[in-house]
């Protein structure tokens, strides 16, 4: 006021503009970020009933689930890197990866729990991206996301993005059960008339007398259940053998649903900055239309495992060693890309260790395994199954490969991380 006027001052408080385009530590602090990054990226995505209530879980019904059926319940984390890969990204390997643990269990997946671990610095376009794959999966998959939580981290302490994801399903009756009564097993070829496959099946005890065929094979006999197990295996609580190693025995055929190490060779060309003649995309995918297929159609389903971290041969070696018996393969029968093989070839890898996201392997008895491949090879996702083995007694807790000229091999357990962070 020296000159006699007064000073006018004004007064502000800017409030601090967040970048909208990349993850911040407050997106982690469950405050007005949090809010948003749920309300414009999680919600929209997966709004569903039970999400949409935000609570601390979901509460879900199980009116679906009949007499004697049982939950299955999975977990697992997902750290691949890259975070897109041909063929994929983070997001659907994580919804496939646990939708596939179901399904080895017998269970048709319902719902899934997501947890973000998101790096500061993160840009939210491959969020998007991350999330929107996520979506698509889940829809193919026939399952719902139905609550999740979010943490950020500061930059340099979580390469983007980290998601564990928790499943449940149900477990219906592994024998397919219809009104009470269970579908009779596929039997061997006899001798007589309306043979298909090489397996028959009697009359349906009902007053319908249509035809006898279906879907390449003869309607089997609807018995009254039994209680006793159809195999030595361990025993599910509906009194019929559960589906897990307890339940491979000596005879059971051994069925992979396809070609081998795709995704193992995808991630490592992209890590690497490798190029082939040909693109390697993953077979990151749901398999659970090929699984409820089999189960549906009364195969007797001893065991299922998805060849995942360590391939096919640690994962046979995994049930080798739980039921003390040897598994036998040749090595012609396994496919492999030739690409693939090739690729495995320069780097000085083998394929029977590689990782793969949308392969399982199959234990059925050696009479049914004819079947079991007729109705796997009418899925995508299968559609190159093939049987590759058998189940021995002796020598105990082996593997082994037979080579093209021959020979045999033992396949051991895989030491040590061949491809780390395949998922």
């Amino acid at each position: 006021m020296a000159d006699g006027k007064p000073t006018t001052f004004t007064l502000s408080c800017p409030v601090p503009r967040v970048a909208d385009d990349r993850i911040v530590l407050a997106h982690g602090g469950g405050g007005r970020l949090t809010h948003q990054l749920i309300e414009k990226i999680f919600l929209p995505a997966f709004s569903n009933a039970a999400l949409d209530q935000r609570h601390d879980g979901a509460v879900l019904p199980l009116d679906g689930l009949t007499i004697g059926s049982r939950l299955a319940f999975t977990t697992d984390s997902f750290v691949v890197r890259p975070l897109i890969f041909p063929g994929g990204n983070i997001g659907d390997l994580a919804v496939n990866g646990t939708v596939n643990d179901l399904a080895m269990c017998g269970a048709r997946p319902l719902y899934l729990s997501a947890g973000f671990i998101l790096e500061e610095g993160l840009e939210m376009e491959t969020l998007r991206t991350v999330v929107k794959s996520m979506q698509e999966a889940a829809a193919n998959a026939g399952v719902k996301l139905v609550t999740g939580d979010t943490k950020v981290v500061d930059k340099g302490k979580g390469d983007g993005i980290f998601i564990n994801t928790s499943g449940i399903g149900v477990v219906e009756s592994r024998t397919g059960l219809i009104n009470g009564f269970e579908r009779a097993r596929l039997q061997p070829r006899h001798e007589g008339h309306g043979l298909t496959n090489g397996f028959e099946g009697a009359q349906l005890q009902s007053l319908h007398q249509g035809p006898d065929l279906t879907n390449g094979f003869e309607r089997v006999r609807l018995q009254p259940r039994h209680q006793e197990p159809t195999t030595t295996g361990a025993l599910a609580p509906d009194g019929g053998p559960a589906i897990g190693p307890a339940s491979v025995q000596p005879g059971d055929a051994v069925i992979i649903s396809g070609d081998l190490g795709r995704h193992g060779i995808a991630i490592l060309s992209v890590r690497e900055g490798l190029a082939f003649e040909s693109p390697i995309l993953s077979d990151t995918a749901s398999v659970w239309p090929a699984v409820e297929a089999l189960l549906h159609a009364g195969i007797e389903v001893h065991c299922l495992r998805d060849l995942t971290r360590g391939g096919l041969a640690t994962t046979l070696n995994e049930i080798a060693g739980d039921r003390n018996i040897c598994i036998k393969l040749e090595e012609a029968l396994i496919p492999v890309d030739e690409v693939v093989q090739g690729a495995c070839e320069i780097l000085g890898l083998d394929p029977l260790y590689v990782a793969n996201e949308g392969r399982f392997a199959v234990f059925v008895p050696e009479a049914q395994a004819n079947a079991a491949l007729y109705v796997l090879k009418k899925f995508a996702v299968s559609e190159g199954s093939v049987r590759v083995g058998k189940v021995e007694e002796t020598p105990g807790r082996t593997v082994v490969l037979q080579s093209r000229i021959g020979g045999n091999r033992v396949v051991d357990m895989l030491s040590g991380e061949q491809l780390p962070r395949i998922c």
